[in-house]
C-alpha cells in the first residue's frame, strides 16, 4: 500500500477535481420523494450542505493555525518538519479529513447514490494508501519523534479535548488561509453552486430564467475572486507573512 500510497500522492491535487466531476454523473438518489415525501429535496440540501461546510472550517482552521509543508519535493513524499501544534494537535491528518468531509458533504449534496457507495470507499482507500506512505517517510526521517506523536495523536479521528486552549493560544493566519485554499475554494463553491441551481429546482420555484441569471452572476463572480488572488499570490502584493 506505501507503493500506491507514493503513486497517489503525485496526482492528489488532480485527483480532488477528478472526484469532484464524478459528482455529476447520473446515479440513483439517497433521498426520495417516496421515502422523505415532497420535501425530500430539503435532506440533502441541509445535511450536505453542513458536512461539507465541517470540512472546509477544519481545513480552513488547520491551515490558518500551523500549516504543514508536505507538499512533497519532485512528486515525492516530503516534509520540512514534524508539525504537532494547532489542529495537527488532536488529529495527524486534519486537512484530509477535511477533504473527506468536503467531498462526502456535496455527495450528499448531490442526492448521489452512486458517488456515496462507490466513489467514496474508492476515495478513502487512496487517501489510506497516502497516509501510509508520508508516514512511512515521517518514521524514517523523525522516528522516535514521529512514534511517540502517533502514540498521543488519532491518525482520523480528532480528539476535541484542548481544542478551546489550542484556539486560545494560537494565532489565526488569515492570509495564509488565502492563499493556500483560494484554489479549493474556487473549485468546492463552483461546485455546489451548480449542484444546488442544477439539481434542486426548487430553491428557484422552477424559474428557468432567474437559475440562469443566478449561474451568469455566482460564477462569473467566483472566477474573479479566484483570478484576483491568483494574480495577488504570484505578484507577491499578497504574502502570508
Amino acid at each position: 500500500m506505501i507503493k500506491l500510497g507514493n503513486f497517489f500522492f503525485q496526482y492528489r491535487n488532480l485527483l480532488f477535481i477528478v472526484l469532484y466531476l464524478l459528482l455529476f454523473i447520473p446515479s440513483p438518489r439517497i433521498f426520495t420523494p417516496q421515502n422523505f415525501g415532497e420535501q425530500f429535496w430539503l435532506w440533502p440540501v441541509i445535511i450536505g450542505l453542513v458536512i461539507t461546510i465541517c470540512g472546509q472550517l477544519i481545513r480552513g482552521a488547520t491551515i490558518g493555525l500551523a500549516y504543514i509543508i508536505r507538499g512533497g519535493r519532485d512528486k515525492k513524499v516530503y516534509a520540512e518538519e514534524l508539525v504537532t501544534s494547532g489542529i495537527f494537535a488532536h488529529c495527524r491528518n486534519p486537512l484530509y479529513v477535511g477533504n473527506i468531509l468536503m467531498l462526502l458533504g456535496v455527495g450528499i449534496l448531490a442526492n448521489s447514490l452512486i458517488y456515496l457507495v462507490i466513489v467514496m470507499p474508492a476515495f478513502l482507500f487512496i487517501y489510506q494508501c497516502i497516509v501510509l506512505a508520508e508516514e512511512n517517510f515521517l518514521r524514517s526521517k523523525f522516528g522516535q519523534a514521529f512514534d511517540e506523536y502517533c502514540s498521543r495523536v488519532n491518525r482520523w479521528f480528532p480528539s476535541l479535548s484542548g481544542l478551546a486552549t489550542t484556539f486560545k493560544g494560537m494565532t489565526f493566519n488569515a492570509k495564509r488561509w488565502l492563499l493556500k485554499e483560494y484554489n479549493t475554494q474556487f473549485v468546492w463553491l463552483t461546485g455546489i453552486t451548480l449542484i444546488l441551481l442544477m439539481g434542486y429546482p426548487q430553491i428557484t420555484d422552477e424559474n428557468v430564467q432567474l437559475r440562469n441569471l443566478l449561474l451568469m452572476i455566482i460564477i462569473p463572480l467566483l472566477g474573479f475572486e479566484y483570478l484576483f488572488v491568483r494574480y495577488l499570490k504570484k505578484s507577491g502584493k499578497l504574502k502570508s507573512d
